[in-house]
């Protein structure tokens, strides 16, 4: 029996490093092949191309003479160019004699030609990020500006409104725009139901509808209160500690005066009974506007009663809502780092490997959607940590071409090899130390 029970962690374990070693090898994958491209467009020739790193699984070679394979570990992938000593390009090998196959090195390539070649990657991850974004802005669309439901939600309350509703008012205040009823939340009754005045094919009606805002779940943060207790999206809380709520308002009033302690949730769930569930909300770094503030949360999106009627955009309204995201990505990583150096929030904040894990297997869990959007997420914060001037990721590199550039020779070969050391390091200890805060030595 003992063996038995141990088969729903094993099996939760195994789609965990599945969605993990997905997530990575695509973000790898496009790292990676960023560096290829680029390199081959500037005349470096690359022998391999390898997605994992130890002995190969599967592979084969194209017509430009790289060698494309599948290694045994899966947890994450090399280009080695012509000329190189090892597989992460970081130093060189024998130069060839032949002034034309020394060009097609990465060491006797023109600055510009290694440049280019090793910016790539991270620009790559950018640039995946951005379209990605923009394709699920595709998919979903953009709220029109009138007030129209699209769809709605199911909720424990029965109401009349429907698809193609156009609402008026909501307790006798009037809405002419999507902005009139997102501000119109702050002023209403909570109440489970109110008043709707809305337009129905030419007819204008009152019906009962719910509140626009209510306690509805529509994502779960991986590793947080909610996600450790089984709350999922489509969820509805109903009661805290015995006191009934009806909007998400309430709840997050309720999170915030609880001091820390545990809550009691009363939870309604389409399809289901009622259930009880008891979590402790968390002191989490919030960012906001102006930097982070600490707040406890249960870690919890909310969700109105309705969707909004949408519309495609066209392609250039999406790539620049691609574009933007991916830029607020890039600057919340930055503004955490430096926040954390500064000490204004914890260190607890810095994630490793189990915790990109856990978060990969809970965001495929949420659907293809969720799962596709995390990839996008951490391709962006991949490429801007390689960006970062350190020896062994791009941005060292990039530091080391600067150096060539600026004096006209490499440094020398035991300040490098001292340099890359010391930058290996630095990353071995990074990782050391997010992994003992994934596992609660630290944090």
């Amino acid at each position: 029996m003992e063996l038995l029970g141990l088969i729903p962690s094993f099996g939760g374990l195994v789609w965990t490093l599945a969605a993990f070693v997905l997530a990575l090898s695509i973000i790898v994958g496009v790292h990676e092949y960023g560096h290829y491209i680029v390199g081959r467009w500037s005349g470096i020739h690359a022998e391999v191309f390898s997605i994992g790193f130890g002995p190969k699984i599967a592979g084969w070679t194209d017509r430009h003479g790289t060698h494309w394979q599948i290694a045994a570990l899966p947890l994450g992938g090399y280009v080695r160019f012509a000329g190189d000593a090892d597989a992460a390009s970081v130093t060189a090998g024998a130069a060839p004699t032949d002034a034309r196959a020394r060009r097609r090195t990465m060491a006797g390539a023109p600055l510009w030609a290694r440049a280019a070649t090793i910016f790539a990657g991270p620009a790559f991850n950018f640039v995946f990020a951005a379209l990605v974004f923009a394709g699920l802005l595709l998919v979903r669309g953009v709220p029109v500006d009138a007030p129209v439901v699209g769809a709605t939600k199911p909720l424990p309350v029965e109401h009349g409104l429907m698809a193609g509703d156009l609402i008026r008012a909501i307790e006798g205040q009037p809405v002419e725009t999507r902005a009139d009823l997102a501000a119109l939340t702050e002023t209403l009754p909570e109440r489970a139901l109110l008043t709707y005045r809305i337009e129905r094919a030419g007819d204008v009606r009152e019906v009962a509808g719910p509140h626009p805002l209510p306690p509805l779940v529509d994502a779960v943060a991986p590793d947080s209160a909610a996600g450790d207790v089984g709350l999922a999206a489509g969820d509805v809380v109903l009661a805290i500690d015995g006191a009934p709520i009806a909007t998400f308002a309430a709840l997050r009033r309720a999170v915030e005066a609880s001091g820390g302690a545990p809550l009691a949730l009363k939870v309604w769930r389409p399809g289901a009974e009622a259930f009880d569930l008891v979590l402790v909300p968390r002191r989490t770094d919030f960012p906001t506007e102006s930097g982070f503030e600490t707040r406890l949360m249960i870690g919890v999106v909310g969700a109105g009663a309705f969707e909004p009627q949408t519309v495609t955009p066209g392609p250039v309204e999406a790539l620049s809502h691609g574009v933007a995201q991916t830029a607020e990505i890039v600057g919340t990583s930055l503004s955490g780092l430096w926040h954390m150096i500064a000490g204004q929030i914890s260190t607890c904040n810095l994630g490793g490997p189990v915790r990109i894990a856990e978060t990969s297997a809970a965001a495929a869990e949420q659907g293809i959607e969720s799962f596709v959007w995390f990839v996008a997420m951490l391709s962006a914060a991949i490429g801007l940590m390689n960006l970062f001037p350190v020896p062994v990721l791009d941005g060292g590199h990039l530091v080391l071409i600067g150096w060539e550039a600026a004096t006209g020779r490499p440094p020398p070969e035991k300040v490098l090899r001292a340099l890359l050391i010391a930058g290996l390091a630095l990353l071995l200890t990074l990782m050391l130390f997010a992994t003992a805060n994934d596992i609660g030595i630290l944090c």
